[in-house]
């Protein structure tokens, strides 16, 4: 397959081979650019074989046996009383906490560990909010290389740590939020021979891109008319659009969702962005939120999404944290759909654009839900009710469960 690198601000190209982050020329975020005329897929295979990220490895800029452990296929659950109490005639979620590491991460590691060892990188880094972490460390493990990880101390929800230390990480908690551990790690990476594998890294979003595929294929190749998703660090809603682009590009599907990214109100450069109208972001230095995993207040990857959101005609909008712990609670109590905050906030951000008219009820929309209820237990913990104590006999059982009305 051919494909190189490309600077989305000065246009330099760069060959497939170097290892490189951003341009060196201008600091410009890289794209992966392919020859679609050369990519000849076998639709018959296309419609028939189950979801999965290596299903679609013919779009995807790798050239040996990748280090997988599974991931993608995750189900699109069509959410009828959801639907129903938000007031919007059909409604998908797609469930990324059902990747093997319980976040959608996977399947940009996948990808990314694959290419670190195709350009015979002998160490992964990154910085964590803690999906990216417990992805890193997993498939650091899987393809047997030292991974390292820089945390905000204090900021992490523990199940995130749990899975990058019991995976052999070496995981360094600095004092500091998650936009300086940035700083650090692509600093080490730069001078070390380390290979930076968060979403600045092009080739880790090439393994999100399959989100986009998915949908597409999960709905018989048909494209929602919006894609409603939490925004951190921004890769995400760019990987996104981007599948939806190329299944538009090689006539697989005939049109493009409009993107919508939702952020907690104390975190939200995107949303003040796309609100002002402003060409880039202005970084927030001490983001907040109960969403620990969209507590970023200088997304690297911003240029990208807001050209995504205003390609595609979408929107962003911001929530408070109240409002991702409520639709937390319904994606749970009306659909069995466990999820940690920041994967709640699209379904809160859905609800709230729909009651501002923003968002037509006659749509077919799809949320994004990133990561899995038990990445953050502590969060469900302290605002759930406690469980009831009782005594050991049935007379207490019945007492606790119908009051004195039997």
């Amino acid at each position: 397959m051919y494909y190189y690198l490309k600077c989305i601000e000065c246009g330099a190209e760069y060959s497939k081979d170097e290892v490189i982050y951003t341009c060196s020329k201008c600091d410009g975020l890289l794209d992966v650019i392919y020859d679609y005329s050369s990519i000849e897929l076998d639709m018959e295979k296309l419609k028939t074989e189950c979801p999965s990220v290596w299903k679609y490895a013919k779009l995807l800029p790798i050239e040996r046996e990748p280090v997988t452990i599974r991931e993608g296929g995750t189900p699109l659950y069509k959410c009828d009383r959801l639907a129903e109490k938000i007031g919007i005639k059909e409604l998908y979620v797609k469930h990324e906490g059902m990747n093997p590491t319980g976040s959608f991460k996977d399947r940009g590691m996948t990808v990314g560990v694959t290419k670190a060892l195709e350009l015979g990188m002998k160490t992964v880094a990154c910085a964590s909010t803690g999906n990216t972490s417990a992805a890193l460390a997993i498939y650091g493990a899987k393809a047997g290389i030292p991974v390292i990880v820089l945390l905000p101390a204090g900021k992490v929800a523990l199940g995130k740590i749990a899975q990058a230390l019991m995976h052999g990480a070496k995981v360094l908690s600095i004092r500091g939020n998650f936009d300086d551990a940035l700083a650090l790690v692509r600093t080490l990476c730069s001078q070390e021979k380390i290979y930076l594998l968060n979403s600045i890294n092009p080739y880790r979003l090439e393994g999100q891109k399959t989100i986009g595929f998915e949908i597409a294929d999960q709905l018989g190749f048909r494209v929602p008319d919006r894609i409603v998703l939490p925004v951190g660090n921004a890769g995400n809603i760019t990987a996104i659009y981007k599948g939806f682009r190329e299944f538009k590009i090689l006539g697989i599907t005939d049109s493009l969702p409009k993107m919508t990214g939702i952020q907690a109100e104390g975190s939200c450069p995107i949303v003040k962005a796309i609100k002002s109208g402003a060409p880039e972001i202005t970084p927030e230095d001490n983001p907040e939120t109960v969403a620990t995993a969209i507590r970023i207040g200088n997304p690297v990857n911003a240029k990208k999404a807001l050209s995504a959101i205003r390609e595609s005609g979408g929107t962003a909008e911001s929530v408070t944290d109240e409002e991702i712990l409520e639709a937390q609670k319904d994606l749970a109590r009306l659909e069995g759909i466990g999820v940690e905050p920041a994967s709640a906030a699209s379904v809160a951000g859905l609800r709230k654009l729909v009651e501002m008219g923003v968002i037509g009820r006659d749509e077919t929309v799809v949320c994004i839900t990133t990561g899995h209820l038990l990445k953050d237990p502590q969060t469900v913990i302290e605002v759930c009710e406690e469980p009831t104590v009782v005594d050991a006999n049935i007379e207490s059982i019945r007492k606790a469960i119908f009051g004195n009305n039997k």
